[in-house]
């Protein structure tokens, strides 16, 4: 039996343009709402990155937070996130993700419990990579998916938030604005506060019969405890409000 499926603001890591320093920002984020990151750094030597894993979880694990991990090497954990590539079947996790970006990708999705589909607008992790599907696209697709989907790219603004949401999106994942914010904790919690109030509205709108809310996967942004993929607890590691006290003051 899985889980809940990410949802409302998905960081994705990326420590070469993490602004302070990839724990602190992860730290930030997370006392700024975020619930789930999506650990990458693929080019690290797996020791390394199972260490970095590690400190990550212990961040997630007060909040009841879930780390996924790009690959299909879980790392510890039970939660993956696979490329459009491959590997097909999916290996066994607990949750199970992958990286989409049109229609041809989402049909061959068979165990996958979401998927991320890219680009909504152009990014500077990846220029040039596209064309963009915008809102347009990102609702048409959407409405096929066999899956819940996060929206993924260029989506920097508390706008794009709502515009993803309206669309059909249960979430959005961001690395860009995330990573190089001056301010992790405030970026997150403006942009977590446009998903809820998106969510909010469709909702009221869904009650008066005129629209439909994706209900796949929706998860608070507030400590949920006694789920299967949350975090595991760690002991002396840095928590979320004091990694950021310095941001907040």
């Amino acid at each position: 039996m899985t889980g809940p499926v990410p949802s409302g603001v998905v960081l994705l890591t990326d420590r070469l343009v993490a602004r302070s320093g990839l724990e602190r920002v992860v730290a930030g984020a997370v006392a700024g709402g975020v619930r789930w990151v999506v650990l990458r750094e693929k080019d690290l030597p797996r020791a390394e990155r199972a260490a970095l894993a590690v400190e990550l979880r212990a961040i997630l694990a007060d909040v009841g937070g879930t780390l996924i991990v790009a690959g299909p090497d879980p790392l510890g954990g039970d939660a993956v996130h696979l490329p459009a590539a491959g590997p097909y079947p999916p290996p066994p996790a607990r949750l199970v993700g992958r990286s989409c970006h049109n229609e041809i990708e989402l049909n061959r999705l068979t165990t996958e419990h979401y998927a991320t589909l890219s680009p909504i607008w152009p990014t500077t992790t990846k220029p040039g990579y596209g064309p963009p599907l915008e809102a347009a696209g990102l609702r048409k697709l959407a409405e096929v998916s066999p899956v819940p989907l996060l929206a993924l790219g260029g989506i920097e603004t508390p706008e794009q938030v709502t515009a993803c949401v309206q669309a059909g999106a249960v979430g959005v994942a961001v690395l860009g604005a995330l990573m190089r914010a001056e301010n992790p904790k405030k970026t997150a919690h403006q942009l977590s506060n446009a998903f809820e109030e998106a969510i909010t509205q469709k909702v009221q709108r869904s009650r008066h019969g005129r629209t439909e809310v994706p209900r796949s996967g929706l998860r608070p942004t507030v400590p949920t405890q006694g789920s299967s993929l949350t975090a595991r607890s760690g002991h002396g590691r840095p928590q979320p409000e004091t990694a950021t006290t310095k941001e907040s003051q």
